[in-house]
């Protein structure tokens, strides 16, 4: 039988079978309208809302149980449906605080008025099953300052408040409209939010989908376009996705699913019901791409989770979390919760350069002030560069998350001694006040400290310190640079890899551009007649086994890769090649160096030949004299190097802005 479709049958109908099959119930159109009162400009399901909160809600005074007063329901009520509208995202910034945190309602018990506690939803993951959760097609909303309406094809409600706004389209249009149905289904639910047309649906909503039932996409309010992305659930689930997309729905259900609109022709709802009934009875079918996706994002405690814990408002914009950063979050506070013999083990999180790592952090600590088996835990997040450090800081600042940013060392003594910051942000070198000047030691298991740029940071002397001033802190690397063999140690040193999310994966997603490579190869030539008359006169005192030794090590890829006449012609090449075919276009070029050594040298060819201008912008080095460690970039040059630059700027903080901002303005090259 062919299914004359009434637009998204393909999509739609299946989602609620799929929805119904994970606990949500179905409402048909007449019930969602008289359950908000027949008034189609209220979006708030108050029939259900009213006689949850009455049942879900109590106040303890001594030992004994009181209600909520009928008027104090009511005015809980009204505190969200008479939010005063301030634009789409700031009403939905406050609303969502609404939600989560409740509200305090004056209530006089045994004589004693006061505020009282009444919250909206049960977040608590282990009472999931308190609350109602129902799904409705075709839902009808006048819309603003006009009396037309608009009709979302699923809206999905938590005790009556629309959390999920769902558009359906038919996988076969992609074959015979030039746009993609799921774009055409992400462009509807933006101009649904336009203030002209139904922003008061949204300003409640939390999570929106578009999909074509082989090709869904999520977002959330404001989420522009290019923004909307793909989920992939981790772990195998395939077993319980098919039970759910393959669950009967009840006759009941079916009846009211398919009962016709008041004066729209039965014809098409009888031969609608007649297609999925026979389908039906042919057995399970093959789950497809939006199964798994609702699945794993709306089963009703996946979809709590990751609104109460994977939301922020980042400078005004409403972000949520892609799969990549839920995981890796969850896996962390797995992994970390456990205390063995007084400490945690951490681990480092390898997610490839743009994929939110600065965001991730802001989730993490969020998930770890939440964690019950951690009592006052304390984050510090440690760079190794002032703008890493601003950056960082800046996130959580304009995601509302309180953190202190330790501006000199004696201010991150200042903080750690004080003990009341929860979140802290500092440069890593800031550790040689705290440990080596005055000699502060934390020993409190429940500090987290967030290493960014784990393989550069993890190293020297200053790290050391580092861990001898939180010696039972759980670590956690963060990097998003691909990592050498050797420097896999790094995950070694924390604890191993806890969570990866490579270019490649990003690349697949839509998250990043791809980085397309042209190599170049430098013409390098030795004069090898007098590099050997120049060995044998700075040598003539050596023996022939020094000799053979002193010439084993000048031979090595690193001597070699280090050589000053190698580094002076890969500067001209460099150079010529910018001139040539950038110079002019307002664009600059970035030039990653092996060390700060050659990094500096870079620079001095790169000035002597006048192409172009350059400048190098590093993390300050271990300045001390009389050092025990290794580290091979602890040498005059870079020394010299960085007492220039301080004795030019100032301070470090000033010579890394300075220098973007003149990048920025000038052509040339960033070292």
């Amino acid at each position: 039988m062919r299914l004359s479709y009434l637009e998204d049958y393909d999509s739609k109908i299946p989602a609620i079978q799929t929805l119904c099959g994970m606990g949500w119930k179905y409402l048909s159109r007449d019930e969602a309208v008289a359950l908000r009162d027949n008034r189609l400009d209220r979006t708030i399901l108050t029939g259900i809302l009213r006689s949850w909160l009455s049942e879900n809600n109590r106040i303890e005074v001594k030992g004994e149980t009181h209600l909520f007063s009928d008027a104090n329901i009511e005015e809980a009520i009204r505190r969200l449906l008479d939010e005063p509208y301030d634009g789409l995202i700031r009403t939905n910034e406050k609303l969502y605080h609404l939600l989560t945190l409740g509200t305090s309602l004056d209530q006089t018990i045994e004589g004693d008025r006061k505020g009282r506690s009444l919250h909206y939803i049960e977040w608590d993951p282990l009472k999931v099953e308190k609350n109602v959760f129902h799904v409705s097609d075709e839902f009808i909303v006048e819309r603003s300052r006009s009396h037309e309406k608009a009709r979302p094809d699923l809206v999905l409600f938590v005790n009556g408040i629309p959390f999920v706004v769902i558009e359906c389209k038919r996988r076969d249009k992609d074959l015979h409209v030039g746009k993609r149905q799921v774009e055409i289904a992400i462009e509807q639910q933006l101009r649904n939010q336009r203030d002209d047309y139904i922003p008061h649906l949204f300003q409640y909503a939390q999570l929106l989908f578009a999909t074509s039932v082989n090709d869904i996409r999520y977002g959330t309010v404001g989420t522009d376009k290019k923004f909307w992305s793909v989920w992939k659930e981790e772990g195998n689930h395939q077993d319980r996705v098919s039970l759910a997309a393959n669950t009967l729905l009840p006759q009941d259900t079916l009846d009211r699913l398919f009962l016709q609109p008041a004066g729209m022709d039965v014809k098409p709802y009888d031969e609608a019901r007649q297609y999925f009934t026979a389908l039906w009875e042919e057995g399970d079918q093959l789950t497809t791409q939006q199964d798994k996706t609702l699945y794993a994002m709306l089963r009703p405690q996946r979809l709590l989770d990751l609104v109460y814990g994977f939301i922020v408002f980042d400078a005004g914009v409403r972000k949520i979390a892609r799969y990549q950063q839920y995981f890796a979050v969850k896996h962390t506070v797995d992994k970390v919760t456990p205390l063995r013999e007084g400490q945690r083990q951490g681990g480092v999180v390898w997610h490839t350069t743009g994929s939110g790592k600065s965001l991730t952090m802001v989730m993490l600590a969020k998930a770890l002030s939440l964690n019950p088996a951690v009592t006052n835990p304390r984050v510090v997040i440690v760079t190794d560069r002032v703008d890493l450090d601003d950056q960082i800081w800046e996130t959580f600042k304009a995601c509302g998350k309180s953190a202190k940013k330790a501006t000199t060392g004696q201010n991150l003594v200042r903080l750690i001694r004080d003990g009341k910051a929860s979140v802290i942000t500092t440069i890593i070198n800031k550790f040689q006040t705290v440990k080596g000047k005055y000699g502060v030691r934390d020993e409190n298991p429940n500090v987290f400290v967030l290493v960014d740029e784990s393989h550069r940071t993890n190293y020297g002397t200053i790290a050391a310190q580092m861990r001898r001033v939180f010696p039972n802190a759980c670590y956690l690397g963060f990097t998003g640079t691909p990592l050498l063999k050797a420097e896999k140690s790094t995950a070694r040193k924390f604890g191993g890899f806890i969570h990866s999310y490579t270019m490649r994966e990003a690349v697949e997603d839509g998250t990043i551009t791809p980085l397309l490579y042209e190599g170049r190869m430098v013409p390098l030539e030795q004069d090898k007649k007098g590099m050997q008359q120049w060995f044998e006169r700075v040598t003539r005192d050596l023996s022939d086994a020094q000799k053979a030794d002193l010439k084993k090590k000048m031979v090595t890829n690193e001597a070699i890769h280090k050589a000053s006449q190698r580094l002076k012609m890969i500067a001209y090449d460099v150079g010529s090649h910018y001139k040539k075919n950038w110079s002019g276009t307002g664009y600059k070029a970035q030039l990653a160096a092996d060390s700060r050594v050659s990094a500096i040298l870079y620079r001095k060819f790169l000035k002597d030949f006048g192409l172009v201008d350059a400048e190098v912008i590093m993390s300050q080095p271990d300045l001390r004299e009389g050092q025990e460690d290794m580290d091979p970039e602890n040498v005059p040059l870079v020394n010299a190097f960085w007492k220039e630059m301080m004795t030019r700027f100032g301070s470090e903080e000033r010579y890394v802005k300075d220098l973007l901002a003149s990048v920025s303005r000038e052509e040339g090259v960033e070292v």
